[in-house]
């Protein structure tokens, strides 16, 4: 089995970065930086179609909207 600890530490550096794109269109990268997941995880979501999170093609690249990032948080707060 795999250690993950590393793969989801998010430095402060990282977040900033995210933080400086309120509008723009975000990396794959900077898009699990934001959601607290690995590239992986992203990547698995929407080759499965396991979450309906849009995503942005420009050639080959995945981009993600910051407003579609908020809005996919807020779908999944529970408990009111």
């Amino acid at each position: 089995m795999r250690d993950n600890t590393n793969e989801n530490t998010v430095s402060q550096k990282q977040v900033s970065n995210v933080c400086r794109f309120p509008s723009e269109l975000l990396s794959r990268k900077e898009a699990a930086v934001y959601l607290g997941v690995s590239e992986q995880t992203l990547a698995i979501w929407k080759t499965t179609g396991r979450y309906s999170l849009p995503v942005v093609k420009i050639g080959r690249l995945a981009k993600y909207r910051k407003a579609d990032l908020d809005a996919f948080i807020l779908g999944r707060v529970q408990g009111g």
